[in-house]
């Protein structure tokens, strides 16, 4: 593209003096969309996009507790059959999802819950992602607000499929105000369909094996077993640039006016972007059940039970679902385990306290007769390919 020569002059002439201020003429732009705005079948696409290098790629990594070798260590990665560092799988879901804010859910009452997440290739330092999401359903009952679903895909720079999730948001009524940013000729998957491409030799002889914890193979795994995780965490202020660090446009989660201004149990002070609890909580598992995975092939579905906020300290609890055979020629399994998320209490304390409650969908307790734990934040099944030991 030729270049083009503009002059600048040199003293930019002041204006304001003689331009007279006309409150007639004040805008005030909107974001997100209103339940009007949602029509069942419509795809948009989101603003801007980011390209993810590699110190942003391990800033998440170590922010956000991850001791996968993959995401750290590009010679292990290498070793692994990987071209590069990998991304962390979590930073991809939250860059995509944030990206969708501004569309999607910026005046979404709440996030209700992800579902059928997969993640279908990897992403490397050097890869822009960008997204796009299709309405599934929108439903209201009367007097209520309404649940929209919707489908989210993020693509790299080779327009190639790297992660899809469905989600659902709760949306108040009002009258249609956003601009459209519809398109088509998107393509979008059904649930339960794609394949994941895996390049990975069966052995790692030409790199140190001892990278790893010992407990964290696919042998060290037993179906019905609890793994209470160590350390927890106490989320600060950190939360509020980290929100905007993966690009989520959301007040909610750094307006305090906005926060307070509200009214219900999302009301106070800004809400931690459940996104980021999600990875803080998979990071504090990392040590004990994900160290030793090749991929992440993703999630059925989970809900932000609770709320979280600046002061809260969160602990995760693992429960090992099932085990079976990995794919032909990897030396590696499948472990189908359940994520959960707790605040402000010891996970030996809550387990002694709540028992197995503690594991039953929360959105299930109402027909069971139960009490929903206000000290669960979190709860999600999640799929790992892991290593059987060397």
């Amino acid at each position: 593209m030729p270049q083009q020569k503009i002059k600048i002059a040199k003293k930019i002439p002041e204006k304001s003096k003689e331009s007279a201020v006309s409150l007639n003429h004040t805008k005030y732009p909107q974001y997100g969309r209103v339940l009007e705005d949602f029509v069942e079948g419509e795809v948009f696409c989101h603003p801007r996009g980011i390209t993810i290098d590699r110190a942003f790629a391990v800033e998440f990594a170590t922010n956000f507790m991850e001791t996968n070798p993959l995401y750290l260590n590009v010679e292990f990665a290498k070793a692994h059959g990987f071209k590069n560092l990998v991304v962390s799988p979590l930073m991809v879901m939250n860059v995509v999802l944030s990206l969708g804010v501004q569309n999607d859910s910026e005046k979404a009452i709440a996030n209700l819950g992800y579902y059928d997440v997969h993640f279908l290739k990897s992403v490397y330092p050097g890869d822009t992602l960008r997204a796009l999401t299709k309405v599934l359903k929108r439903q209201q009952k009367e007097g209520k607000p309404g649940i929209v679903t919707i489908r989210t895909i993020g693509l790299n720079q080779n327009n190639e499929l790297v992660l899809q999730y469905d989600r659902k948001i709760m949306v108040a009524p009002a009258g249609k105000q956003s601009e459209p940013t519809t398109v088509s000729g998107q393509s979008f998957l059904e649930a339960g369909e794609g394949e994941v491409t895996l390049d990975i030799p069966t052995s790692s002889e030409k790199y140190p094996s001892n990278l790893t914890g010992v407990r964290s193979y696919f042998e060290n795994f037993t179906s019905g077993e609890i793994i209470v995780h160590a350390n927890g965490r106490t989320m600060t202020q950190e939360h509020i640039p980290w929100t905007y660090r993966v690009m989520n446009t959301h007040p909610l989660h750094y307006d305090r006016l906005y926060s307070t201004g509200r009214q219900g149990p999302m009301s106070g002070e800004p809400i931690i972007y459940g996104g980021l609890v999600f990875a803080w909580l998979a990071g504090l598992a990392s040590r004990d059940v994900s160290e030793n995975s090749l991929w992440d092939f993703g999630y059925t579905e989970g809900y932000h039970t609770q709320p979280a906020f600046a002061g809260d300290t969160v602990y995760a609890i693992t429960r090992i679902l099932s085990k079976e055979n990995g794919p032909s020629g990897l030396n590696a399994g499948l472990v189908n385990m359940q994520l959960i998320g707790i605040k402000n209490i010891r996970p030996k304390e809550a387990i002694e306290k709540f028992g197995a409650d503690l594991f039953l969908k929360e959105n299930d307790k109402k027909d069971l007769g139960k009490e929903k734990i206000p000290e669960k934040i979190f709860e999600i099944e999640r799929q790992l390919l892991i290593k059987m030991r060397p």
